[in-house]
């Protein structure tokens, strides 16, 4: 072999050992992928907590990049901001709240990357802060052990020291929940007694004040969700917990109870949902499936009655709704019509004992499902579910929120 050549192959092997550092210098893991599959919008953003770890996942699913973050405690609570950029972090047993930062900004036409993502500087700090709302810019917490409202607003997120203003409305500790209408003022339960179940409905402003009595009273209520003009609870229509309705709340105060379906039994509609697109109130309790309320014809009817849905939850853009089976299957339903678009078994089978099952969120594109046996989200694309990317998180994902925005638009 001449001198040439060996120069050439010489070249050749220091490339091709260059590049084997360079892959072998990258040591995020590479998630695993069955199927060629689809990008998610580039600008979605998914977070997840875990069980034991203080570690939160933070998931970039358009260039699959998996980020640790560290928390101050496992078990987080998490939800994403009614505009997209943020994410609340809720440590019940800690008496905290920490916000997650995007980095991101939708401006309408186009997202910006307005800088890394990271903790925002605000905190909260009341006794057991349990529910979240969001609407706009405003963030609202119901904290259970002192019955407090904390509220807080997007532009003093980053504000160093910012924390959440406390409501203090009088109201006596109980497991609560509000709602949040667009004329600023918020429907909160009231308790009859310190950590008795609430069974009326009042509304407040944001300074806590009484604007409006209840003038209706159920049993224990449980879930809840607005649309601005309409709050929408879940409960039992009496003291003794023999049936279920929803308790409707107008901004205006008129307040009604429409009964769940005949023969539903001694159940209530523990969660309610919105759908901002569908314009539809969605309630569901694991025992009994998911039923469309309609709130004018004052009725509520099934989407999927079974009681082996153990996950069920309106997509991001507010159009369909998910529900997952303890079977490993995922049912899509359009709900601006209650029709059922495409079944399919997209996990393992769950075990109804299971403290922490899997939790699913969902985009226009691809459902995300937190699978704790396995430390990974599964990233499951809706036009074929047989197409998964798997990201591994943590040891033990059992909490998951969407933030972001279903968008690929920006300045390029």
């Amino acid at each position: 072999m001449n001198k040439k050549h060996l120069r050439n192959l010489g070249l050749l092997l220091t490339i091709t050992l260059a590049f084997a550092a360079c892959k072998k210098d990258n040591n995020e893991p590479e998630p695993e992928q069955h199927g060629q599959v689809n990008k998610e919008q580039k600008y979605v953003r998914v977070l997840v907590s875990d069980e034991l770890s203080t570690q939160l996942s933070f998931i970039d699913p358009f260039n699959t990049k998996v980020t640790a973050i560290t928390a101050k405690y496992p078990l987080a609570n998490l939800y994403g901001t009614a505009s997209g950029r943020y994410a609340a972090v809720l440590y019940q047993n800690q008496n905290l709240v920490e916000v997650f930062d995007s980095g991101l900004a939708s401006h309408v036409d186009h997202v910006d990357e307005v800088g890394n993502a990271k903790w925002a500087a605000i905190t909260a700090t009341s006794l057991k802060p349990t529910h979240f709302k969001s609407i706009g810019t405003e963030s609202l917490i119901f904290n259970d052990n002192d019955g407090t409202l904390s509220v807080g607003y997007d532009a003093d997120f980053n504000t160093a020291g910012a924390k959440f203003k406390t409501v203090n409305a009088g109201l006596l500790p109980h497991h609560g929940a509000m709602a949040q209408f667009a004329n600023g003022n918020y429907a909160v339960t009231v308790a009859p007694t310190s950590g008795a179940s609430p069974n009326r409905v009042q509304i407040i402003n944001k300074s806590g004040n009484l604007v409006q009595a209840s003038n209706l009273e159920i049993g224990a209520i449980h879930g809840n969700a607005s649309d601005g003009n309409i709050a929408v609870f879940g409960g039992f229509t009496n003291a003794s917990a023999t049936a279920g309705g929803v308790l409707v709340v107008s901004a205006s105060g008129e307040q009604k109870l429409i009964p769940n379906p005949e023969n539903f039994g001694a159940f209530r509609l523990a969660n309610v949902y919105y759908a901002e697109s569908a314009k539809k109130f969605i309630g569901y309790v694991a025992t009994k499936g998911a039923y469309l309320i309609d709130v004018t014809g004052n009725k509520i009817t099934p989407i999927y009655a079974g009681s082996d849905a153990f996950q069920c939850k309106v997509d991001y853009a507010g159009k369909n709704l998910m529900v997952l089976t303890l079977d490993g299957k995922l049912r899509i339903y359009d709900l601006s019509t209650g029709a059922l678009k495409k079944e399919g078994n997209v996990i393992s089978s769950v075990a109804s004992a299971d403290t922490y099952k899997p939790v699913l969120e969902a985009t226009t594109k691809f459902a995300y499902i937190a699978v704790p046996a396995s430390g990974e989200v599964y990233q499951v694309d809706l036009a074929d579910f047989n197409k998964v990317i798997k990201h591994k998180v943590s040891s033990k994902p059992v909490r998951l929120t969407l933030f972001g925005f279903e968008s690929s638009a920006g300045h390029e």
